[in-house]
């Protein structure tokens, strides 16, 4: 066991504890809070004050999928061979050496999930991973974690420019309509004990029809968002908002829906039209909305070191101190469906933290150690 003494623990929910203790035994948190350690027998580390806060995450990322600075070898991420791709999967192109997993440890992001791209209409599915491994295998904690949908531009200019559909956002709606309307169909076979053809694209997507795994879908533009939320009540799916970029134009909405949406990459440019009303203002707005937010780097579209500067320039920007830490802790995990493991620290969860040498919210701040399932994974050779 290790016990860490006298920090200041930011805990994910809102709460944070002064001169406590964060006790962890294996791959769990033991004990957390003001208790005595007079009787307990561990390895003790007495971290004078430092902040001890929940290991981050990042609900959206292509990390491992599409690798920085190697072109087209790196690029695993957009099967674009057809616009409807529900049968591959993230985890079968997923390179655990990319660079970006050791920048997330040093960044304190312990949790990623890693999704396809948005080039196709359904792009296949998605996985949750920890941020540390040699082999993904071992790094799942969960798999499937979603199903990858796309909205607006980027379908339209992938596909289109080939002479294919879809060449409008009629056309992206009426072909993810018509794909869910084949798994239903499949579904209904299944269910009756009828024999069925074997399709692992339309078995995946009856993984949606039965909500085992929602549909997370990339939309930008307000009208793109609420294209995708009359869709998903019209198949009666659970379905989280990706990107979001314009929902602050109409927040009430979002809210009413009551889905999460995952806000992000504001740190980019405004590479595309949909992108022009992109804005530091978005998540907070969402926030004070009653929306779910969870605030992402797309990485590699910005770099997943930058996950925490996000989250403090949102707080610039209107967003509420405590809501942008849940949008990188306990919101993301609840957004990915893992908050009985991580984005907390609780008793009985997984032992992912991460040790600063001040505010995390200053960006002065610098991050000490990153602890993953207790172990330590990064240490910065600054502080050590």
């Amino acid at each position: 066991m290790k016990l860490f003494k006298n920090a200041t623990i930011v805990v994910g929910t809102g709460e944070v504890l002064k001169n406590a203790n964060l006790l962890i035994a294996g791959k769990n948190i033991r004990q957390i809070g003001h208790f005595s350690d007079e009787h307990i027998e561990a390895e003790t580390i007495d971290v004078k004050g430092a902040v001890i806060s929940p290991g981050l995450i990042d609900v959206h990322t292509h990390l491992g999928v599409h690798e920085e600075g190697i072109g087209a070898e790196g690029h695993d991420f957009n099967e674009t061979s057809s616009p409807i791709t529900p049968e591959v999967r993230a985890l079968d192109g997923i390179n655990p050496a990319d660079q970006g997993f050791q920048d997330a440890r040093k960044a304190g992001v312990t949790t990623v999930q890693v999704l396809p791209g948005s080039a196709n209409v359904i792009g296949g599915e998605m996985v949750t991973l920890k941020t540390e491994g040699k082999i993904v295998d071992q790094m799942i904690l969960r798999a499937p974690s979603g199903m990858k949908a796309a909205f607006g531009e980027n379908p339209k200019r992938l596909h289109g420019q080939k002479g294919k559909a879809p060449i409008t956002r009629m056309a992206i709606a009426s072909m993810f309509r018509q794909e869910l309307r084949r798994a239903k169909q499949y579904m209904e076979k299944i269910d009756n004990e009828e024999i069925v053809e074997d399709n692992l694209g339309l078995e995946n997507l009856v993984k949606i029809l039965r909500k085992e795994i929602p549909i997370r879908a990339h939309a930008h533009r307000a009208d793109d968002i609420v294209t995708f939320l009359r869709l998903a009540k019209e198949f009666d799916i659970d379905i989280t908002i990706e990107h979001c970029t314009e929902g602050h134009q109409i927040p009430e909405y979002v809210a009413a829906s009551g889905a999460p949406a995952a806000v992000g990459p504001t740190l980019s440019t405004r590479s595309k039209i949909e992108l022009a009303d992109k804005g530091w203002h978005t998540p907070g707005i969402l926030s004070k909305a009653g929306v779910s937010v969870s605030i992402t780097t797309d990485h590699p579209v910005v770099g997943i070191e930058n996950l925490l500067q996000s989250a403090v320039l949102a707080v610039k920007h209107g967003m509420e101190e405590t809501d942008a830490w849940k949008a990188i802790t306990i919101n993301a995990a609840k957004h990915l469906g893992v908050e009985d493991h991580v984005g907390s620290l609780e008793e009985g969860k997984d032992a992912d933290f991460v040790m600063w040498d001040g505010d995390p919210f200053d960006m002065r701040t610098r991050l000490s150690a990153t602890y993953i399932n207790g172990e330590l994974v990064y240490q910065n050779p600054e502080l050590s």
